[in-house]
């Protein structure tokens, strides 16, 4: 998790480095630090708190001179948040600084041994241990620090991306990757470094990403050397150009990126069906199957893996591979999947879904399934992460950055990938008949306009929210297509206002969470006219007798549940299996406005982070 930025160059290095930082506080922001180097001296500055806090500590404390330097934003693993643990750290010498986003899982063997060596410690980190691990190398066989930095490598067991830097080199930066992610800004005469490129986009479109066990030195005026850290092969960089401009990464008048991404969603489902999707046409066009088609086809299951939301979504995808492809499909979370010795033969499709493409442990996961002979397919949304790379194929889904931590775009996004990739699959298998076939495809192209629809919402679901914001727990409940949605529903609630919410299947409410309805529990029941409808109903009839506060999301024209339900969101008509686009959007909506109403950080709720690149 943890952000990482650095420069080198002819700017100044603190404004680049703070700002960058801003930008990366969805990877982490319980602490931050910054050391600029002038040539002479390197003014460290390390603080708790947010970006901001270093920001008005740095101003006072430090000189803020100097053309290289390093930053980095924080999510604890080693040691509590505090102004001690936060990055950079120094080696005991002073010369070396580092910043590290990963864990090194012996770095209490490597300490213990460095202590016996005469080393000290100021913080509980094992970023500390290994930066002073570098030091003993780089001292003890007379190397230069790129050298040092690999040897020392070679003798870790974990993750990382490291920037590490030596007061004797005041014109290198070194940095190395492993799991966690790194990109490398190349412009004129000077570069940049972070954890993905929104730090420098506006400095330059060209930029390197690290491969695992890849390493960079990285010099002023010469060329990047890249090598790999187990042999020490030379790699050979491949300069990208990057897609991204300024305007997806700023709020856009929005007053959180949350709310501006939840907005974002009818563009974001075209913009992932867009060039794949010919519905007049009856065509579904997307490479990634389009070349693999057979191992879909002759597949004895699907087995889907994910984490949090993009577990959410792969529920959803399990309820329409087998209702309209006819494929069995398990569901496994990423976290478990690795360590319950699965059985995976090649006869199965393993499908990898995560936003950032950079999930421990859904890579886990993926290497696990390619060993057992699997073909893997990706689902993400970031061009060239390692998720993108270590699958087989794969469909990225064009959602476009997401910053708010609470994923909401990701979610839509991935189901309609996931959609497009069934639809296909059933057509060729001939499950689908000419008129349903094209029926389902016109549907899809109509989502985004519904989305649209549904978002008029949100004055009613800001008046609901002001009702409930002050509740201690809440249920979700659904059926069929609508159970993951209520999963998906609650998760939001939890992540970023704090108050406790469980989903549950609606059918499973009699089974004990019934126990929990009195007149203080507030509901919320999809209950949209597809599917079991009249089941659901049922439902509401048995909290409305128990007095619960029932919150409905219902298909626009209902009156059955109008007449039983406290408060009622209508949702446009669509097929059953599209619900979930549109039944998502108010509880987004519901989670944003009690998070605000109760005064949380919406886009960065504590203890989280966007991207998990540790287990």
């Amino acid at each position: 998790m943890c952000g990482i930025v650095g420069y080198i160059g002819h700017r100044d290095a603190y404004p680049i480095i703070i700002k960058g930082l801003q930008r990366l506080e969805y990877r982490g922001y319980d602490s931050a630090g910054i050391a600029l180097y002038d040539g002479k001296d390197i003014n460290l500055s390390k603080t708790k708190g947010k970006v901001e806090d270093l920001k008005n500590k740095s101003k006072s404390t430090i000189s803020l001179e100097g053309k290289l330097g390093i930053g980095h934003t924080r999510w604890a693993t080693h040691g509590v948040p505090n102004d001690v643990n936060s990055h950079p750290h120094y080696s005991n010498s002073g010369d070396l600084v580092i910043i590290h986003n990963g864990i090194i899982e012996n770095y209490d063997s490597i300490r213990k041994e460095l202590t016996k060596r005469g080393y000290t410690f100021s913080s509980e980190t094992d970023t500390e241990v290994l930066v002073n691990l570098i030091e003993e190398v780089k001292r003890k066989e007379g190397v230069k620090l790129g050298k040092a930095v690999q040897i020392a490598l070679n003798e870790v067991v974990g993750a990382y991306a490291i920037a590490v830097f030596d007061r004797q080199k005041p014109d290198e930066i070194v940095v190395a990757k492993l799991g966690s992610p790194l990109a490398i800004g190349v412009g004129e005469n000077e570069f940049f470094i972070a954890s993905d490129a929104s730090p420098f986009i506006e400095y330059t479109n060209n930029a390197i990403y690290l491969e695992d066990e890849e390493m960079a030195v990285i010099r002023l005026g010469k060329e990047i050397k890249l090598r790999k850290i187990k042999d020490d092969a030379i790699a050979y960089p491949s300069i990208k150009e990057l897609k991204l401009n300024l305007e997806e990464i700023e709020k856009g008048g929005f007053d959180h990126f949350m709310l501006k991404e939840i907005y974002e969603q009818p563009r974001a489902i075209l913009d992932t069906y867009r060039g794949r999707l010919r519905a007049k046409e009856g065509i579904i066009k997307m490479a990634g199957v389009d070349d693999n088609l057979e191992k879909f086809l002759n597949a004895n299951r699907i087995i889907i893996v994910a984490c949090g939301t993009s577990w959410h979504a792969g529920l959803v995808a399990e309820y329409i591979f087998e209702d309209l492809a006819r494929i069995p499909v398990e569901v496994e979370y990423a976290s478990e999947f690795r360590y319950r010795n699965p059985v995976i033969t090649d006869k199965d499709v393993l499908i990898a879904i995560s936003q950032s493409g950079e999930t421990a442990d859904t890579l886990a996961a993926i290497k696990l399934a390619k060993e057992k002979g699997a073909f893997v397919f990706g689902v993400c949304n970031v061009v060239g992460s390692s998720i993108a790379r270590e699958t087989d194929a794969g469909a990225y889904t064009h959602a476009g950055p997401e910053i708010g931590v609470a994923s909401t775009k990701a979610f839509t996004t991935q189901i309609t990938v996931l959609t497009l990739l069934a639809l296909k699959l059933a057509k060729e298998k001939g499950v689908f008949n000419n008129t349903r076939f094209h029926e389902h495809l016109s549907e899809l192209e109509n989502i985004p306009a519904k989305v649209e629809k549904a978002l008029l919402s949100n004055p009613l679901v800001e008046i609901i929210a002001d009702v409930y914001k002050n509740s201690t727990n809440c249920l979700y409940l659904g059926r069929g297509y609508n159970f993951p949605v209520a999963l998906e529903g609650a998760l939001k609630l939890k992540e970023i206002s704090y108050i406790h919410a469980e989903g549950y299947p609606a059918a499973e409410m009699k089974h004990g969470p019934i126990a929990l309805i009195d007149e203080h529990m507030p509901v919320v029941v999809i209950a949209t006219n597809k599917g079991h409808y009249e089941k659901v109903v049922s439902n509401i009839q048995e909290i409305k007798s128990r007095k619960g506060k029932i919150i409905a999301v219902v298909t626009e024209g209902d009156e059955q549940v109008r007449d039983l339900a406290d408060h009622v969101i209508e949702i446009p008509e669509t097929l059953e299996s599209l619900t979930p686009l549109l039944t998502t959007i108010p509880l987004q909506l519901l989670s944003y406005h009690i998070a605000v109403m109760r005064g949380c950080n919406v886009d960065q709720p504590r203890n989280l982070a966007k991207s998990v690149t540790v287990e």
